[in-house]
């Protein structure tokens, strides 16, 4: 974010112009190709069978090297490097589990959004069962879930990563003499009282991060952590009669419930039965990486100074679609991680604007599909592609994602000094404006 001091002692920012798109869903759905609409039950089993395959080969790969790495296979010039070399072996495999139990997860997200088959029935039975295998609520999630999509990037319809508000987080009220409400300008005695009141620090935002990508899935859950901001206290992911439902979901919820109850107890089964250290190992520590990628993927793809967030006079369907970001998970890493994070996540992080357009397209024609999209797009001057997903750009986007304005129908983020690093403008209303693009790789 580039910013200049004025002579009268403010700090100016030079803003990103976001364009605000009037496009219809027909516009954006009749960019895709026809076929890419068909959903498979075969191939989608297909993939469900290649996930538990990979797996099997990450585990075997794990106990063959574990089984190496002794006296007895392999010399080492210290008898520590041994115990270093098996703990290596075994944070490995929680890593790669991790990310294909990811794929699993999200292989379930398809079943709710029915994207699996054109059966109701099998997506709903291979959802619940793979989903409750993660310890997620099948049914319950997928109805929120449902409402974001429906509601994506609306202050008082969506149902997670909803900003918090000036005034929610008690943070020093506007000052029209000293700031604008766009985040354009703001005096340093403004920026002070909010760097001060939003206890920004390199500290504190690294440990926000942890404790988000560890506790934010289940405290989502539990208690809607980051999710709608209107809800009554105590609203979760559990509870039949949660504002969050309608009365005729009762049982699903229920079921839902049942699945997770299952869950822990073969969990707490297993603990019983072969050690706490060895159900660790081989399914809590790869269980804790899915909890951190779905938060980081989901994370980055809703969250961006560079994104706009609607109140109801300014929303629709299709700007909410298309409030989200693709991102390559793990291509800060270099193409090959990036490619080893597209695959085993079947690029839900690299596809995710698509799946906001039309949620039923499945992961294996969402990549055709995403290329025909983005080329209507770019007619519009709508570029939404991010920086790679990965641990840096989290920090980033936390740290310079901090609150909006309570006022505005069309609301930035601004960072701990008040500043916003993008504007919106109108194809219709600025000449000079139109067709320009997103340029989400920008330093802001």
């Amino acid at each position: 974010m580039k910013t200049i001091t004025t002579a009268d002692d403010r700090v100016a920012v030079e803003q990103t112009p976001c364009m605000i798109p009037d496009l219809t869903i027909k516009d954006l759905l009749s960019a895709i190709p026809a076929h890419c609409y068909q959903r498979s039950a075969v191939w989608s089993s297909a993939y469900v069978v290649w996930d538990f395959f990979l797996l099997a080969v990450i585990y075997k790969t794990a106990t063959f090297l574990d089984a190496f790495i002794t006296p007895e296979q392999i010399s080492l010039p210290n008898a520590h490097l041994y115990s270093i070399g098996h703990f290596a072996v075994w944070a490995l495999y929680s890593f790669f589990s991790g990310l294909v139990m990811s794929g699993i997860w999200i292989l379930a997200h398809e079943c709710g959004h029915q994207a699996f088959s054109e059966s109701k029935v099998l997506n709903n039975t291979v959802g619940w069962f793979l989903h409750s295998a993660l310890g997620v609520p099948y049914h319950s999630w997928r109805i929120s879930h449902a409402k974001h999509h429906a509601s994506t990037g609306h202050m008082t319809q969506d149902q997670v990563y909803v900003p918090k508000t000036r005034s929610e987080l008690k943070m020093p009220a506007f000052d029209s003499n000293n700031e604008t409400l766009e985040g354009s300008t703001v005096s340093q005695k403004v920026m002070k009282e909010l760097w001060e009141a939003v206890g920004d620090s390199p500290i504190v935002n690294a440990i926000g991060c942890v404790q988000y990508l560890l506790l934010g899935w289940p405290f989502y859950l539990i208690a809607n952590a980051a999710g709608q901001t209107r809800y009554p206290v105590g609203t979760n992911h559990f509870k039949p009669t949660s504002i969050i439902f309608a009365p005729h979901q009762y049982w699903q919820i229920i079921w839902s419930d049942i699945g997770v109850i299952v869950w822990a107890l073969s969990i707490a089964g297993a603990i019983h039965r072969f050690g706490f250290a060895d159900v660790f190992r081989l399914y809590l520590a790869p269980y804790l990486w899915v909890n951190h990628w779905i938060i980081l993927i989901t994370f980055l793809q809703h969250t961006d100074p560079l994104l706009p967030h609607y109140r109801a006079p300014e929303f629709t369907f299709p700007r909410g679609a298309l409030s989200t970001m693709d991102r390559s998970l793990l291509g800060d890493l270099g193409s090959f991680m990036g490619w080893i994070g597209a695959c085993t996540t079947h690029g839900l992080s690299e596809t995710h604007v698509l799946h906001h357009v039309c949620s039923k397209i499945p992961h294996y024609h969402a990549w055709e599909a995403t290329y025909a999209l983005r080329r209507r797009l770019d007619q519009a001057g709508v570029k939404l592609q991010g920086r790679p997903g990965g641990w840096s750009e989290m920090y980033r986007v936390f740290r310079d994602c901090r609150f909006v304005e309570d006022e505005g129908d069309i609301v930035f983020y601004k960072n701990g000094h008040g500043l916003a690093a993008a504007r919106p403008v109108f194809a219709d209303h600025s000449a000079s404006d139109s067709g320009v693009e997103i340029d989400t790789n920008k330093e802001a």
